[in-house]
């Protein structure tokens, strides 16, 4: 065997010529391959941000089964999530938004049947008698549910600073049996190696090409665009100002009940208005048969303040352009600034800076006592990769009921109390019981509100 055959491996050479180097149809189809996977590479990864120095952990028995496909919009990776999960006999998975859940619960059922899928968000359950997938999402997913397969969707979103700690406690403490399927972008490779070593990572490349398409007045728009904004007011003035001048356009906002979204997007996809008018919510996954993307504004409010949209989030939101094979545009319209030349390379590029930390929150409470689940709550990461999230509302709303003192736990055992005119006078009494119970038929008063019983 000549050097040649022993330095790219017996394999590559299997029926070709021994002694000579001589190439193979075989040999120059897997070059071909290796080539376009090398240039796939260098366009889409990303160089971690920490000193190479830095310790790594080790991987642990229960990551074993953890993989990850990562990647641009419109890479198939949700649908890959799916076909994985219906090639196991039970499978969990969960996603970031209610609409996208309802899609994937649909297309679930048209292949299992009705009686063996659950839909479970915080709007909708459809639960059968004994179901083999559950569709849900991240917050909603069930917790007493084992079964084979478990994906998480959109794990960038771990970084989120509302509702990121969510997707951290699903990536680090929710596995299936067999197997556990990470989906997000390209810009959490670093993480997860460093989070999980050894896990397999796999890139998909965007199936169509996106490109910036230029400023557009909103009456100038093409057909089958979708226009973003980022309040509900907005949203319903750009409707209103589309339907006067071009017929009509379907709204999508969170703030819709499940049946009135669920008709909105059917509205769309089945051509009966050629406009969408949506929040940034779209950019999570949902698929629509949308050409052009059109941005009305380019800042949105994180619950801490009005922000500009990061690459990323421009790039998540601009990716939803163009489906399957059928190339993409997106762009700004309406009040939204002109993209500068930066941002529009990095987009059609999908270059993005990558996600260097993770929002935390302690999931291991201790529900003995308020003290002792504010000090679980209270905990910080040890991971120099995660953060603790900011405060919650449970989490102030618990702080405010310990030092209310209706919320104080009680004595278990009846307690005695002497009454006023037995503790100044010299005359003995025999002292009057308060007894812990609350009398049948009574109401027990809320926690921060003093109120009479009976």
């Amino acid at each position: 065997m000549t050097r040649e055959s022993q330095r790219f491996g017996r394999d590559s050479f299997a029926g070709c010529s021994e002694g000579k180097f001589a190439p193979c149809a075989k040999f120059r189809y897997e070059t071909k391959a290796l080539h376009a996977r090398a240039r796939q590479q260098r366009k889409m990864t990303i160089a971690p941000s920490y000193p190479e120095s830095r310790a790594v952990p080790r991987a642990r028995p229960f990551d074993r089964g953890v993989a990850a496909v990562l990647g641009p919009t419109n890479t198939g990776k949700t649908y890959h999530a799916i076909e994985r999960m219906l090639s196991f006999s039970s499978g969990v998975i969960g996603l970031p938004l209610r609409l996208l859940a309802r899609e994937v619960y649909n297309r679930v059922a048209e292949r299992v049947g009705a009686d063996n899928v659950a839909l479970v968000t915080g709007e909708e359950k459809i639960k059968p008698r004994a179901p083999s997938y559950w569709v849900a999402t991240v917050e909603a997913m069930p917790r007493d549910v084992e079964a084979d397969f478990l994906a998480i969707d959109e794990i960038q979103l771990a970084a989120d600073l509302d509702r990121g700690h969510i997707f951290t406690d699903r990536l680090l403490n929710w596995r299936g049996r067999r197997e556990t399927l990470l989906i997000g972008a390209a810009t959490m490779a670093p993480l997860v190696s460093e989070l999980f070593p050894g896990a397999p990572i796999f890139t998909r490349p965007r199936l169509s090409e996106l490109s910036f398409a230029g400023d557009k007045k909103i009456s100038r728009l093409p057909p089958r665009a979708a226009i973003v904004a980022f309040s509900a007011e907005e949203v319903y003035a750009i409707a209103e100002l589309i339907k006067r001048q071009r017929g009509g356009a379907a709204v999508v906002l969170g703030a819709l009940s499940p049946r009135t979204r669920n008709a909105q997007v059917a509205l769309y996809q089945g051509g009966d208005v050629d406009y969408i008018v949506a929040t940034d919510a779209i950019g999570m996954g949902l698929n629509l048969d949308v050409d052009h993307v059109a941005f009305a504004s380019d800042r949105k409010f994180d619950g801490l303040r009005h922000r500009r949209l990061t690459p990323a989030e421009f790039g998540q939101i601009a990716g939803r352009a163009g489906r399957h094979m059928s190339d993409g545009f997106f762009g700004a319209t309406g009040r939204c600034p002109p993209f500068d030349e930066d941002l529009i390379e990095a987009l059609e590029d999908h270059r993005f800076e990558p996600v260097k930390t993770l929002q935390w929150r302690n999931s291991a409470l201790d529900f003995s006592s308020i003290a002792a689940l504010l000090h679980a709550l209270g905990r910080t990461p040890t991971h120099p990769d995660l953060i603790r999230a900011r405060l919650a509302d449970d989490h102030r709303a618990l702080e405010a009921a310990s030092r209310d003192e209706i919320a104080q736990p009680k004595p278990s055992t009846a307690s005695t109390a002497t009454s006023p005119r037995c503790q100044t006078g010299s005359r003995k009494c025999a002292p009057r019981v308060l007894s812990p119970t609350v009398p049948a038929g009574s109401t027990i008063p809320s926690i921060g509100r003093a109120s009479r019983v009976g």
